[in-house]
């Protein structure tokens, strides 16, 4: 099982996870667990709710059912957290992107809770083999795995403590708009086929209920669309790597100022 090119840094939630198990005290045992990630014996990875569902495939023909699980926070904690996130426009605009900022585990800190478990000892865990320890190596595979999926989707550690990304991301941004109501229709402008004004005027203000959060163009995506730079090429590929480097700051400068806060 590979996290990452060697090229590619590990994210650092992935960094936080693996932690967990390298403080693990049985080695050996996870050792094995790691063969048995990096050999593909975990067949799926499916969300229940809050719990991980996996399939393990081991020495039955039949492949073995792993349940994994946090400790959930109830709704008033999440409202909480949630609270605080939304006051933190740098936390919104990373999270509303997508991204994972690292200072967001402050944000749990600060209402007396913890994002990450402390220890694998937190980590619930369930294997249907008959193997008694606690991590057999079926569960200490789809620890490994979960790694891996950590890397794709940092919002795991958010749905293994009890909210889904789609939950999270909507009350995030309901908040961010002040529990607002969604704009009347008296609100729009109407513009008929047959009116003389051009169809693109807007009389009024903007709701910002009509404020729509897309994903971000890839840069790579961006250049096929605008085509080379009228320059030489060591000049073009000096000016790509700059603006590279500072693209993912300019998307959440301009995130940040559309949810109403010009500062990050």
């Amino acid at each position: 099982m590979t996290l990452a090119p060697q090229s590619a840094p590990v994210p650092w939630w992935v960094e936080r996870w693996l932690q967990l198990l390298d403080a693990y005290r049985f080695k050996k045992r996870l050792e094995r667990a790691r063969n048995y990630a990096r050999e593909g014996n975990v067949l799926s990875l499916e969300f229940d709710g809050a719990e991980l569902v996996a399939e393990v495939q081991g020495s039955e023909a039949a492949p073995y059912r792993v349940r994994l699980w946090l400790e959930a926070f109830s709704s008033e904690d999440w409202d909480y957290v949630l609270e605080t996130l939304a006051g933190k426009a740098f936390f919104s605009a990373q999270l509303l992107t997508g991204r994972l900022p690292e200072r967001v585990e402050q944000a749990f800190i600060e209402n007396g809770l913890s994002l990450f478990p402390y220890n694998l000892g937190e980590v619930q865990a369930q294997c249907s083999c008959p193997d008694q320890a606690n991590p057999c190596k079926h569960i200490g595979a789809v620890y490994y795995q979960l790694a891996e999926r950590f890397q794709e989707d940092p919002f795991i550690i958010f749905q293994l403590r009890g909210r889904s990304r789609e939950d999270l991301l909507t009350a995030l941004s309901h908040r961010r708009r002040g529990e607002g109501a969604a704009p009347s229709s008296e609100s729009l402008t109407t513009v008929s086929p047959t009116s003389n004004a051009p169809f693109w005027d807007y009389d009024g203000p903007l709701p910002p209920d009509l404020v729509a959060l897309a994903p971000s163009i890839p840069l790579p995506n961006l250049w096929d669309r605008l085509g080379s730079l009228p320059l030489p090429y060591e000049t073009e590929q000096e000016i790509k790597q700059t603006l590279a480097a500072l693209w993912p700051l300019v998307q959440e400068r301009i995130l940040a100022q559309s949810l109403g806060e010009a500062g990050g």
